[in-house]
């Protein structure tokens, strides 16, 4: 009786350690280098803020990389694979060919922290999201705390690149619907629309917009036709708020002035549901700071792989 006793018990606790393996599994963590490279963040921290510093657009680049390569079959890197027989890379989709940028600054990162860790330890994946929040950091925006441990893919998806990133030309059901499927809500959706604090967009994004539209300012108007007539000059560039290099919170407070340069940036305030947090973020740096992190930190978790489910690359842009 007491040995049948024994064995159910250790029957049960194998089953607890197993279900406590799986449940854990796929749990990232801040402190996954700490032993077997600790030099690995610095090292990261210290080729982004470089690439960012020669060239301030970069860290838009590095920020939009990261959101590109998570609303695409989750955060796994999947966004740095180039083309093959067997890979059709998410680079040719309509979202980020001639657009998406950043690439050889990963490469780079990737070099160098391979160099100091001795080995490949560190994920690409985990590279472009350490990448991301180096990036906000050093234009002046609020540090997180990145979760790491992912794996990264053995595949790409252009269809589901094509698919799945939100387009310029959404309006606000069409952008908390592409949210949600996610797994994000409308206030992460509003945060993260907060990165447009930095960057620019070419011409064809917002040309409908800027001539069509009738929710925006005319002096706006006047300015951005200036550089994006109706026809021709399709890659031409303007500033998605008046400081695009600066980690701020102009990009709210031309919204709420009607100024939002894409017609998904200005469908965040335009009578809708989200109009009461756009308000709030642009008269409340810290209160936006404190969501974008939460959000940026919730957006790395998307369908994350972990253990034996991916890999870590040797060259982040093809698979071992």
């Amino acid at each position: 009786m007491v040995s049948r006793t024994i064995f159910c018990l250790s029957a049960f606790l194998v089953l607890l350690v197993l279900a406590t393996s799986a449940s854990s599994s796929k749990v990232l963590s801040p402190y996954y280098y700490n032993h077997v490279c600790p030099k690995a963040l610095p090292t990261i921290k210290r080729v982004v803020e470089a690439a960012v510093y020669k060239e301030r657009r970069m860290g838009a680049s590095l920020l939009r990389l990261h959101f590109h390569d998570c609303f695409v079959n989750g955060c796994d890197a999947s966004v740095l694979l180039d083309s093959t027989s067997t890979i059709d890379s998410e680079k040719n989709a309509f979202p980020n060919i001639n657009s998406l940028k950043g690439f050889e600054v990963i490469d780079q990162v990737k070099s160098e922290v391979d160099k100091i860790c001795g080995r490949p330890v560190v994920s690409c994946a985990d590279i472009v999201a350490v990448a991301a929040r180096d990036s906000v950091v050093a234009l002046g925006g609020p540090t997180w705390a990145v979760q790491l441990g992912r794996k990264d893919s053995t595949t790409a998806s252009r269809d589901k690149a094509n698919n799945d990133l939100p387009s310029p030309f959404m309006d606000l059901p069409a952008l908390i619907d592409n949210f949600k499927r996610q797994g994000l809500n409308e206030r992460d959706l509003v945060a993260l629309s907060g990165g447009h604090t930095l960057g620019s967009a070419q011409c064809f994004t917002f040309r409908n917009r800027i001539h069509n539209e009738t929710n925006i300012d005319p002096k706006f108007v006047k300015q951005r036709k200036s550089t994006c007539p109706l026809v021709g000059g399709d890659s031409n560039l303007a500033p998605l708020d008046p400081t695009p290099a600066h980690f701020d919170v102009a990009y709210f407070n031309s919204l709420v002035k009607k100024r939002g340069l894409l017609r998904s940036d200005q469908a965040l305030f335009n009578g809708g549901s989200t109009d009461g947090l756009v308000k709030a973020y642009s008269s409340n740096a810290k209160a936006f700071w404190a969501d974008f992190a939460k959000s940026m930190v919730k957006m790395g978790n998307i369908n994350i792989l972990t253990g034996k489910q991916g890999q870590v690359r040797l060259n982040c842009r093809k698979v071992n």
